[in-house]
Parts: C-alpha cells; structure tokens; sequence
C-alpha cells in the first residue's frame, strides 16, 4: 500500500468516525425543539464567545513566538496569525496536517542567511527546528489541560469527580487490551532501536545521516523555550490561552440561560431552569470535558465534543441529552465558523504578502 492510499484510507476512516459520532449524538434529539430552542437564545452571548476565540487564536500565536524567536528573531506576530488560523481551517478537513501546514508557512517566511561553509542561502527557521517548537508547543497544551483538570478536580471532586472517574477515565481504562498494550511496546522497542541505528551508522549511509540531521533540528526547536528571553510571557500567553477558552464556554452557557422560557414547550422551558442554576464553576466543567474530545482523532472534534459535552450535562445536572445538544452545538459551531472565517481572512492575507514581495 501506498503512502497516498494510505493517507485517503486514515483520512476517509477518521471522516466516517466524526460521521458515526455526530449520527449517535443527534439521532434523539427533536429538531422541532431543537431550532425553537436555538432561535430563542441570546445570540450576543454567541458573538461573544466568538470574539474570545478569536483572542484565544492570538494569544496561541504569541505564545508560538516566544518558542520561534530564539530561532528567527525576525518572526512577526502577524506570521505565526496567519499561521495558526490557517492550520486550523486545514485541521478541519485532514485532522493534524494543519501542524505540518503551519510549520511549512512559518518555514517559508523565515529569514535567508548566508551558509558559512557552503555559501548557499538557508532558512534561519528550517522546517525540523519548527516542527520541533510546534511539538512542545503542542506538549504544553496538554499540561495546562492536565493542570487545570487536576487543579479543578482537586477542589470539586464530589461534584464533578463521578463524571470523569466513570465516563472518561473509566471508559479509557476499560479500552486497554493485551493487543494494544503490546503494540505500544512494539512501538517503543521499534523507536529505541531506530534512534540507535542512527546514531550507530549515520556517517556511514547518507540517508540516515540526513534523519539524524532532522532530528537534530527537531531537538533544537523542542528546546528553543531554554532561550528565550521573556520567559514569563510564555506562561502568560499561556494562562491567556485557558482564560479564554473558559470565557468561550461561560458566554455560551449564558447564551443559553438567556432563553426566554414562554417561547419554548414546557419540557424544555424545564431544562432551561434547571441551566439557570449554573455558574462559572459549571462553565470551567463543561470546557474541561469538551476539551477532551481533542483526544479523539477526527476532524475539528466534531462528533466527539457534542457527544462528551451533551453527556456531561446530563450525566452531572440531569438536563436532558437534547437540549445538552443545543449547548455543544452552539459551543462548537460558533468555533468552527470562527476558525473558517480567519482562516479564510489570513489565507487571503498570505495571497496580498506574497503578491506585495513580488513586485
């Protein structure tokens, strides 16, 4: 098989998976009551919501800067923008080849300098030394996730504990085979003696001395964050990030409260009171378990974050799993129509630059 096969089967499978999802997660839901419901909400909140994803969308991009500036001190604000809306719109149709397009965009608008030795002109950023800040920029990602679910749950365990000890991390152990274990050690055992070969015959076979030069590359990126020099703004861009994504799901949540309940069937008029009852505490939840649904690999989370978000509600609050679906929807469309229009604005951006440096 093919890499260009191989890629259409993942692609293809990953496509059905976000299909399947969203058929399970929308086959009960009352689409009559659906649309009341969605007319009826309080649409600024929505806006809202939109515009602190958009400042999520800014503030990633600074962060990625501080790790791309030890690199190529020249490195915009505007071009690590560009980059991460673009790779977001990509994401959305071919699930995490939008990193590969960021780090290409960034490589590409990266400073040429003279080559010492070879006098040959070269990228100040190459593209492994890109990759390589992407992959951390990805690991902290998933430590603040795990930080601030631990930081939370640390406080709210009786409240909220039953939901992710049952419903996530009970359901991943219970995914846990002697097949998939064994894999992964495979995998493992694979890599250890990969990384040897490597270093065993680089300089004896020129293909793998160019992998060890990526490699290399790729660990010079990963470790830029030991030089840069504003340290705390990272940290700051990060926490920036997180303030953001729980202002995006409170907006939401008050979007919802907001629903007037004489213009929706009574049934409904019942699940809105019982979501009258919740705070930012309730909000930080709900962003919590949706953003676990970036675990399952299909494209924008769709399926898997309507599936998570409707069963937190109705697992924690009682509300029932329909109207919970009109809360994920709104969450997560208004993101995606978010990422679709600055992707689409920074896309059309890149074609003005690039005709400019033409002329």
């Amino acid at each position: 098989m093919n890499k260009k096969v191989g890629n259409i089967l993942k692609y293809s499978l990953s496509i059905l998976l976000a299909v399947a999802l969203l058929y399970f997660a929308f086959k009960d839901v009352d689409w009559s009551e659906f649309w009341t419901a969605l007319k009826a909400c309080r649409w600024e909140f929505v806006v809202l919501s939109m515009a602190f994803g958009t400042l999520a969308f800014f503030c990633r991009a600074m962060r990625w800067r501080q790790l791309l500036l030890p690199i190529d001190k020249s490195t915009s604000g505007l071009t690590c923008f560009n980059a991460v809306n673009i790779s977001y719109l990509v994401n959305m149709v071919l699930p995490r080849v939008g990193e590969i397009v960021r780090c290409g965009y960034i490589t590409a608008h990266s400073k040429k300098v003279q080559d010492d030795e070879s006098g040959q002109p070269h990228r100040l950023a190459t593209f492994d030394k890109v990759l390589g800040t992407a992959a951390l920029d990805r690991m902290v990602d998933i430590i603040m996730l795990l930080l601030f679910l631990f930081t939370f749950l640390l406080f709210t365990w009786k409240r909220f504990g039953g939901f992710f000890s049952e419903k996530i991390f009970g359901a991943a152990s219970g995914s846990v085979t002697a097949a998939k274990v064994t894999v992964a050690v495979g995998v493992v055992v694979f890599a250890v003696l990969f990384i040897w070969m490597i270093i065993r015959y680089a300089d004896r076979w020129k293909p793998l001395g160019k992998i060890k030069d990526f490699c290399v590359g790729l660990g010079q990126g990963f470790v830029s964050c030991l030089k840069m020099e504003k340290a705390w703004q990272f940290f700051a861009w990060s926490l920036a990030i997180w303030i953001c994504y729980w202002m995006m799901s409170a907006t939401i949540l008050w979007a919802v409260q907001g629903i007037d309940i004489s213009s929706v069937p009574s049934d409904m008029a019942s699940a809105v009171s019982l979501v009258n009852g919740l705070n930012l505490t309730d909000a930080m939840f709900l962003m919590l378990a949706g953003s676990l649904a970036s675990i399952v690999p299909v494209p924008g989370g769709f399926g898997a974050f309507h599936f998570i978000v409707a069963g937190a509600l109705s697992y924690t609050y009682g509300i029932p799993f329909g109207f919970g679906m009109i809360f994920a929807t709104l969450s997560h469309e208004s993101q995606a129509i978010n990422q679709i229009i600055w992707g689409m604005i920074s896309y059309i951006s890149e074609h003005f630059r690039k005709n400019n440096n033409e002329v």
